[in-house]
Order: structure tokens, then C-alpha cells, then sequence
């Protein structure tokens, strides 16, 4: 027991003595003494700053290609595209109506009269002005219509005019699209005395103006030469009454003034049901042109002197 109370006490008494002499290695040769160490409270340690933010570095722009669009550009120029595609989009099937009533001017391209024409013979004919629905043109200028002579009547020898009756068919636009047509003139410019009816006939002058000059010229030239032949005034009045006698023959024994429609008369026509148009075949970016078709002259009713 004494004994490891020595043992104890001699520990104690040792650890002092170790404590103040710390193991503190030499120095190298070349070196000189180490460096004697900080006393105090070491000084508070300082925050952090910050780093500065850096500019972002741009990313290098693509190499251009002068001849291909810019992005922007092409979706812009894809987008407009799509936008006109739209725009310009007709449904299958879709219709236009042009409207019963609707007035379409055209110009005669083939002469006709009731001297010759007879039913059954065409008639060709060319629209003069676009027709429009809802803004758009649909019927353009230069367009052709087809038609037929229904009825030919020619003037009558004591009274009645000359009659044409016609009817338009068949519509070609410029394109080649195709269109059944009913349509009747309601007005007509031939250059002569011709008139148009309710029904769309076509009447010829009836030339009274000039039946009343034979008539008179007939009496005046009977009149001198029996007075010249009698020398008196009642051979005067004898010739008168033959000269009356042989203008009256001369009316009844000619026709009169033959209808007639010559080439480049300008004629309107009515359209006498509704036309149905298909709207992908009637795209049209302009008015359209028509031919350069002179005019009918201006002529005077003239009595055919042949009676038959």
C-alpha cells in the first residue's frame, strides 16, 4: 500500500516538471533561430467580401450566310405566307351566287338580220364590264357567252316589223370555267330604229316616215305629168289620183325595213334565274379586258324594194 502511494506522489511531482520544459526541436544548421512565437489574443478574423460579378460573355455569333434569310426573317416571311394561304383558302364545294336581275353588258361579234337568220343560228357575244360580288370579280370583262337564235320574223309587206328573238346559254370565263347561262336582252344599240320589248324581242323600224315620202312623191309626179299631158287641171288631178295609186302599189309590194343586229352592236342583257358559281374556279386578281370592237354606224330604215 505504502508503496503505491510513492508511486502516485512521484507522478504528480514529475508532470510540472515536464510541463515547463516543451519538446522544441532545433533548427537546422543553415537556418537561424526559429521565430519567437505571438503572444496575446490573436486578432478577429476578418468576413469574407464578396466576388465581384463577372459580365456574362456573349456566345459567339453564328457565321452568316449571306444568302439564306435571317431566323426572324424567314418565320416572318413563313407566318405572312401562312397569312395569304389563309386568307386566300376556299372551302370544297363553296358557291357564289350571282343574283337573278343582274344587268351584263356585252358587244355582238356576228351580225344577224331576218333577211338570212333563221332559229337555230348562234349568236356570239363578249362581256364588256366585270361583274362583282361582294367586292370580288367574278364575271371578268372578255368573258364569252354563247347563245341561239329562238325566232326570226321578217317585216310584213302592209304592216308589221321585222323580230328577232334570242337566247343567251353558255358562259365562258377567261380561265375556260364553264357556266349555264338564261339570259334575254332588255336593251340593244344597233345604230337603226331597233327596239327591245318586255320579252326581250327584238323589233325592226317600221319605216312610216319613209312610206308616206313614197306615197307623196308617187301623187306629186302623177299629178305634173297629167297636167302636162291634159293642160288642164283636171288632168292634173287624174294624174294626181294615178301617182296616189302607184305609191300605195309600191308599199304593199315591199317589205319593209328588215331587223337587224350588226357586228359590234352593244346589247344588255338580265339575267333570269341565279347563276351559281364555283368559288375555287372564280379567283380572279383583276377586272379582265375586253376586245376592241368598233361600234355598229348609224343607218336609216330602209324598205326592201324586192316584195318577196
Amino acid at each position: 500500500m505504502l508503496a503505491m502511494v510513492a508511486v502516485a506522489l512521484a507522478i504528480i511531482f514529475a508532470s510540472p516538471v515536464r510541463a515547463q520544459e516543451p519538446d522544441v526541436p532545433a533548427p537546422p544548421a543553415d537556418q537561424g533561430p526559429p521565430p519567437e512565437r505571438a503572444t496575446g489574443p490573436l486578432p478577429p478574423a476578418q468576413p469574407r467580401q464578396p466576388d465581384p460579378p463577372r459580365d456574362p460573355v456573349p456566345a459567339p455569333a453564328p457565321a452568316s450566310d449571306k444568302s439564306a434569310p435571317s431566323t426572324g426573317a424567314a418565320a416572318n416571311g413563313a407566318a405572312s405566307k401562312a397569312a395569304v394561304a389563309d386568307a386566300t383558302a376556299v372551302n370544297p364545294g363553296a358557291k357564289i351566287t350571282v343574283p337573278s336581275g343582274t344587268h351584263i353588258p356585252l358587244v355582238l361579234h356576228n351580225g344577224i338580220s331576218t333577211k338570212s337568220t333563221k332559229p337555230g343560228d348562234a349568236v356570239y357575244f363578249e362581256t364588256l364590264f366585270p361583274i362583282m360580288v361582294d367586292g370580288k370579280v367574278v364575271i371578268p370583262a372578255g368573258s364569252y357567252i354563247s347563245g341561239e337564235v329562238t325566232d326570226s320574223k321578217r317585216p310584213g309587206r302592209v304592216k308589221g316589223r321585222g323580230e328577232l328573238m334570242i337566247k343567251l346559254n353558255t358562259m365562258i370565263l377567261p380561265n375556260g370555267y364553264l357556266v349555264n347561262l338564261n339570259a334575254t336582252p332588255n336593251n340593244a344599240d344597233t345604230g337603226g330604229g331597233e327596239s327591245v320589248d318586255g320579252e326581250g324581242k327584238i323589233k325592226g323600224d317600221s319605216d312610216k316616215t319613209s312610206d308616206i315620202g313614197t306615197i307623196a312623191k308617187t301623187t306629186g309626179a302623177g299629178a305634173g305629168i297629167g297636167g302636162i299631158a291634159t293642160r288642164s287641171p283636171a288632168g292634173a288631178g287624174i294624174g294626181a289620183g294615178v301617182g296616189l295609186a302607184a305609191g300605195l302599189m309600191a308599199v304593199l309590194l315591199t317589205r319593209g325595213p328588215e331587223a337587224e343586229m350588226p357586228r359590234g352592236t352593244t346589247v344588255e342583257v338580265t339575267l333570269n334565274r341565279p347563276v351559281l358559281l364555283d368559288a375555287d374556279k372564280v379567283q380572279f386578281t383583276g377586272p379582265g379586258q375586253a376586245s376592241a370592237l368598233a361600234g355598229p354606224s348609224n343607218r336609216e330604215p330602209v324598205r326592201n324594194r324586192q316584195p318577196f
